[in-house]
């Protein structure tokens, strides 16, 4: 059976992804990538590392943006 782009696409749940790539999540804040991997480094963001890549928390960036809009 071969899967086209189309037919895999409907498949696949509407939900929001659970980790977010940097470039993602940066564009997500209206940050750049410097600015989110120093608020990562700031321990403000939560991430994990899968292999070699680093993903944000999807739920950790929303505690943030709740954090800085209090």
């Amino acid at each position: 059976m071969v899967f086209t782009a189309t037919s895999h696409a409907k498949s696949l749940p509407a939900e929001p992804a659970l980790l977010l790539k940097v470039e993602d999540a940066a564009r997500l804040l209206g940050v750049g990538r410097t600015t989110l991997f120093e608020l990562i480094g700031e321990g403000r963001i939560q991430t994990v590392r899968l292999g070699r890549r680093r993903l944000v928390v999807r739920a950790g960036l929303e505690r943030f943006v709740e954090e800085i809009s209090a």
